[in-house]
């Protein structure tokens, strides 16, 4: 089975966490596992990836985070998308298109 490349992937990551937090606030583990289960566990987002993004999104304003007490008690770091981060994740997505568009020219499909 091929796998996806962290590196062409990468510059992704930022758009699959946004469009998760399009929907709700979440927290690290629940977005790591909905990116697994989305892409049917083709793609499974390493811990130090995913707060890597966190770390460079809140820098760049693309996100908030806050503390929140799970219903065990236990204190979790919850992230928000902002107004710049949805505005960041309609780009990316434009860009896929054009990314999408460009590479797919240079695809051989062999039957």
């Amino acid at each position: 089975m091929v796998e996806i490349s962290s590196d062409v992937i990468r510059g992704y990551n930022d758009t699959m966490i946004l469009f998760i937090l399009m929907e709700e606030p979440c927290y690290g583990y629940e977005i790591s596992k909905r990116i697994r289960a989305l892409s049917n566990e083709k793609y499974i987002i390493k811990e130090t990836t995913l707060y890597s993004a966190f770390t460079r999104m809140e820098k760049n304003g693309y996100v908030e985070s806050y503390s929140q007490n799970a219903e065990n008690g236990k204190k979790r770091t919850y992230y928000k998308i902002t107004e710049s981060g949805k505005n960041y994740y309609r780009d990316k997505c434009l860009e896929w298109t054009l990314t999408k568009e460009v590479v797919e020219n240079f695809i051989r499909r062999e039957d």
